[in-house]
């Protein structure tokens, strides 16, 4: 009867606009205000134990590193080596966008980071171009879900945290199902410049000469994620020492190779980041002592056996997670959704025989899908504030990729190859 007084009044919360993280705190201390059990000090206890952790020190790290990025000049020199990649091709631009969140996703880590860059720097070009708004703001918040799944991605070190699964396995595990993503946006922006009479008049083919010297400029940020893998598999560093490596690689490619970077601009990420990670870190506490009330009160353990005594076969438990995933993204944010469920979801893993690595980039995919799903897709409203494509107009535009996600998703469950067969090959 408490839980389902407590989660009253987070949806009411939810409902009156209240952020997911404050609506949760606000469950979690009605929960705590009438059991006599516990102290008032615990909620705060529990919140800081969510949050007190090394592996969480990696989040930190990267979201630093990602954003120091941007002010080195490596964003720019990488949209450089897209545009003469890709630039002359049918679709160019939004071949482009595509090529773009793929090599960003392995420096910011972060959707909602790579979808505002992309909304500044891209969508105009492409309206310019001739390419419909909405489509541009649609392609642009689709090819961000890209880059939570490659490495190294805040959401599968926070679902590697919280599930106590290897990070270093999930990234891995994320290479091929994030490429693969790409594969199929490349190929339906091919089909729909064409249809749609996007980008008609191509730019020259690139020579060799161009393209070897914008592959040297944009080496160095293609080589971080090479780095961040080899050294994981190789023993020399943990993930968490990784991202402490990516923010000392940026400062020096910053500082002393590009020098582009100043003292000011130091100052203006570092500010940037604080903001991007103290919104992380709230949603984590938030999630940790709502969390660990779910556990005191054995929902894991009640829906377990629940589901488990419903449901035989591992497919069709996968499929209805599907569904349900698809659904609740509507009105949660991911990575809430990710400290929450992780720890109801993982008991069940083993009853099926599901490999944790691969659910995870399974759970991650299908959480992204909600990021551009109406009526609270973060990644929706900020390509379209960024974009000011109305609403309706993003919605119409981007079903035929909620479409091409639904049916990767679908390949992932079938194929569980896509994401396990790298780990399998480097364990």
């Amino acid at each position: 009867m408490t839980i389902l007084l407590i989660v009253s009044l987070i949806l009411l919360l939810i409902l009156l606009n209240v952020p997911v993280a404050y609506a949760m705190l606000g469950g979690s201390l009605l929960y705590f205000l009438t059991n006599d059990s516990f102290m008032n000090e615990t909620l705060t206890q529990r919140m800081i134990s969510g949050v007190e952790s090394f592996p969480l020190l990696g989040i930190v790290f990267f979201i630093t590193a990602g954003v120091l990025m941007n002010y080195t000049g490596i964003t720019r020199r990488m949209l450089t080596f897209a545009k003469l990649v890709t630039g002359h091709l049918t679709g160019g631009l939004a071949k482009v966008n595509v090529t773009m969140s793929v090599l960003t996703g392995g420096l910011s880590g972060s959707n909602v980071a790579d979808a505002a860059m992309q909304s500044k720097i891209l969508v105009p070009g492409m309206v310019k171009k001739g390419y419909a708004p909405g489509f541009s703001a649609a392609l642009t918040a689709t090819s961000s879900l890209i880059t939570p799944i490659l490495p190294p991605g805040i959401a599968l070190i926070l679902y590697g945290y919280v599930g106590n699964v290897s990070i270093g396995d999930l990234f891995i595990a994320g290479i091929i199902p994030g490429l693969l993503l790409a594969v199929f946006l490349l190929i339906y922006v091919h089909f729909a410049a064409k249809k749609r009479g996007f980008e008609q008049v191509k730019e020259e083919r690139p020579k060799i000469t161009d393209v070897l010297v914008a592959s040297k400029d944009a080496l160095l940020a293609l080589l971080l994620p090479i780095i961040i893998i080899g050294g994981i598999r190789l023993g020399a560093f943990s993930p968490t020492e990784a991202g402490a490596i990516a923010v000392v690689y940026a400062l020096i490619i910053g500082f002393f190779i590009y020098r582009e970077m100043t003292f000011k601009d130091l100052w203006l990420a570092l500010k940037e980041s604080i903001l991007i990670i103290a919104t992380v870190m709230i949603i984590i506490a938030a999630g940790t002592a709502f969390g660990w009330i779910l556990t005191l009160e054995q929902v894991p353990q009640a829906l377990t056996s629940s589901i488990t005594s419903l449901i035989n076969h591992p497919i069709l438990f996968l499929l209805i997670i599907f569904v349900f995933l698809l659904i609740v993204g509507m009105f949660i944010e991911g990575n809430v959704m990710l400290i929450i469920l992780t720890p109801i979801f993982i008991p069940m893993l083993e009853t099926y025989g599901i490999d944790p690595v691969h659910f995870g980039i399974f759970f991650i995919l299908c959480l992204s899908i909600g990021t551009i799903t109406p009526p609270i897709g973060t990644i929706m409203f900020t390509t379209a504030a960024i974009t000011k494509v109305k609403i309706e107009v993003f919605i119409k535009e981007v079903i035929p990729f909620w479409l091409l996600l639904i049916v990767l998703t679908l390949v992932i469950i079938f194929i569980p190859a896509i994401s396990l067969w790298l780990p399998e090959l480097l364990s």
